[in-house]
């Protein structure tokens, strides 16, 4: 089990603001997962993974496959409070879910740096 947040890096967020949409995923994509993935993620100390995504439209990519993969998904726009403006994608939250469910969605992205 594991969660992971894709960050639309074409931004090129702040650290701060890129931790707050980071959190904003996390929680948000954790809502859409079911009790026994809840309990699962829990008990094995919550693993996450933040990665690289090039674009919003990478994003939605990975929302769309995540959706058709029945995989807890949400994406996260933006209020417009701060630094871009209200509507800009951010990030995809993804999971908890099994390991291999989600690496085949996202094996071959990098790791934030």
């Amino acid at each position: 089990m594991k969660q992971v947040v894709v960050v639309n890096e074409a931004l090129r967020l702040p650290r701060g603001k890129l931790a707050a949409q980071v959190a904003h995923a996390s929680v948000a994509a954790l809502l859409r997962a079911g009790p026994e993935a809840l309990r699962r993620w829990l008990a094995e100390g919550m693993p996450k993974v933040v990665l690289h995504g090039e674009s919003e439209a990478d994003l939605r990519r990975l929302h769309a496959l995540a959706v058709d993969a029945a995989l807890p998904a949400e994406l996260i726009e933006d209020a417009g409070r701060t630094i871009v403006p209200a509507g800009t994608l951010t990030c995809l939250g993804l999971g908890p879910a099994d390991d291999a469910a989600i690496n085949a969605l996202t094996g071959s992205l990098r790791l934030v740096r």
